[in-house]
């Protein structure tokens, strides 16, 4: 059940400067209440009076007074432009599948709604104030799954967002439920907008669907790289690894790459105090630890590196202003090829592949938790009776499953193209598709990592039992106390193995993971 904003809700107000990620993640996932700032509203009115001037003009005017993509090249008349704008979005509505989450919807609503508020798109004020009432009202858009080539932006998803705005198409209210789109504006109190020039094409050529996707990609796995170290540091202390691997002098001083050095920083500090680590020399001595252990840092600060540059990118496309034809400040209305989403489609691909290789690497761990032959001492599968017991055996299968998932949805979806709009529009991004493939990745991720830490935690409790003098680091004593706090099972004959893992899940994408470690070691990166 959702429920349209409430008025103490917070507030972003939207003006002619940039939106922040913080911003999109509150109206998508926060309910923050919208509203457009005086000076944006100014430079809309002011941008639409320029495109009433041209639509005047007896000379054809891409967007304002002709067709679209193939059919640009046909002058429309004044009296058929209403019914070209109502014709352009009724027309690109044209999605299937099933319906995409709440959160993308909304997020792409407030980043169309934050291009239209920067003047640069020629709509009028009214435009762009309609949708954040939608935003407001809880009502939101049934965009379906399928539609977007990420050519002229999201132009599907985007339509079915601006035909609610019209009065039509389909939508739920604030109690999610589907009802018609003319019962939920009366209800909110919100009048149907009659386009005019302009503004149907708009509403519609922006990367704003990939854009929100990616925003709410990179907030899942900053969390999700910190549960990864945390994790990592569980599995090493649980296998008698040695954490001088993970000392400073030995990143960034002789090995530069940031989000290294902040990875193993972060196994350092949930390490602390450990009277576990550095036996690796005692009963089956070890020169080195496996690579899943000891380059933990390497492969997670990798995909820490990889998500800076994604931020990066992020940032440039929240400052832009997307559309085609734009209103430039000295009053020029210019045809563009920036709603390509190839940059935001490169990075959607890059992340999806930097998620497959770090949930590998914790299956690897938890594959060496389980096998008696290199777990040093821990019982086999870390069942209780091995044989009578299976242990984690097929919690370790279902982690695999989920790591090949994530290799599969690695494969780039930007390397394709399928040309469209009788070629005019012969080179696609397909970066909807990057971003629709990366949100799978990211909840496998998250789940790929709730089994190494079921896994790390049984191991840990089981070297406690077997040694009453066994002091683990008060950081992933603390994360084992969340485990079994939020319903994680310990160690003990098998039981029914899923609710555990899905408590685990759940304790992972809630943050509930990082927050207890960080309540001992303080900040983590």
């Amino acid at each position: 059940m959702h429920s349209a904003v409430a008025p103490d809700a917070p507030l972003v107000q939207v003006g002619k400067a940039d939106v922040s990620a913080e911003d999109v993640l509150a109206v998508a996932r926060g309910n923050a209440r919208v509203e457009i700032g005086p000076d944006a509203l100014a430079e809309m009115a002011a941008a639409r009076a320029r495109i009433d001037a041209l639509a005047a003009e007896p000379r054809p005017v891409y967007g304002v007074s002709t067709g679209f993509g193939a059919l640009a090249v046909r002058h429309i008349s004044p009296e058929l432009r209403a019914q070209l704008q109502r014709s352009l979005v009724r027309s690109h509505a044209a999605g299937m599948g099933p319906a995409v989450e709440r959160e993308v919807v909304r997020a792409l609503m407030f980043l169309r709604m934050k291009t239209l508020a920067s003047g640069r798109t020629g709509v009028r004020p009214l435009v762009a104030q309609t949708m954040a009432a939608l935003l407001n009202a809880g009502i939101t858009p049934v965009v379906r799954e399928f539609g977007s080539l990420g050519c002229s932006g999201d132009l599907a998803p985007l339509s079915h967002c601006a035909l609610v705005l019209m009065g039509e198409g389909t939508a739920t209210g604030p109690d999610g439920v589907e009802k018609p789109v003319a019962e939920l504006l009366a209800a909110a109190g919100i009048e149907p907008v009659e386009l005019l020039e302009k503004e149907g094409l708009a509403l519609i050529n922006g990367t704003d669907g990939m854009l929100g996707m990616l925003v709410m990609a990179i907030a899942d796995l900053q969390r999700l790289f910190t549960t990864a170290d945390i994790t990592a540091a569980m599995t090493l202390e649980a296998l008698l690894g040695t954490d001088k691997v993970l000392a400073p002098e030995l990143h960034a001083p002789i090995r530069p790459h940031p989000g290294q050095a902040l990875s193993a920083a972060n196994m350092l500090a949930v390490l602390k105090d450990s009277g576990l680590t550095g036996h690796h020399q005692d009963d089956a001595p070890r020169v080195q630890d496996a690579y899943s252990i000891r380059c933990a840092p390497q492969v997670a600060g990798a995909g820490r590196d990889t998500l800076a540059h994604a931020q990066l990118v992020a940032s440039r496309e929240l400052a832009a202003s997307v559309d085609n034809p734009v209103v430039l400040p000295d009053g020029r209305v210019e045809s563009n090829g920036n709603f390509h989403g190839a940059p935001v489609a490169y990075v959607l691909d890059f992340l999806a592949i930097a998620a497959a290789d770090l949930g590998s690497i914790a299956e690897r761990r938890t594959d060496r938790l389980l096998d008696k032959a290199r777990s040093h001492g821990l019982p086999a599968f870390l069942a209780d009776d091995p044989g009578v017991d299976s242990g984690l055996m097929i919690a370790q299968y279902t982690q695999a499953a989920l790591v090949s998932e994530n290799k599969r949805l690695a494969v780039p979806a930007s390397v394709d193209s399928i040309p469209s709009s009788a070629m005019q529009e012969d080179h696609v991004s397909m970066g909807w598709s990057a971003a629709r493939k990366l949100r799978q990745s990211v909840e496998n991720l998250g789940r790929i990592l709730a089994v190494e830490l079921t896994a790390a935690a049984r191991a840990l409790e089981i070297r406690q039992q077997a040694d009453g003098e066994v002091k683990l680091a008060p950081a992933t004593a603390a994360a084992l106390a969340a485990a079994r706090e939020a319903g994680v099972g310990g160690a003990g004959r098998d039981r029914f193995l899923s609710p555990d893992l899905e408590s685990a899940a759940v304790l992972v994408a809630s943050g509930e993971l990082v927050r207890a470690v960080e309540r001992v070691t303080g900040p983590l990166a």
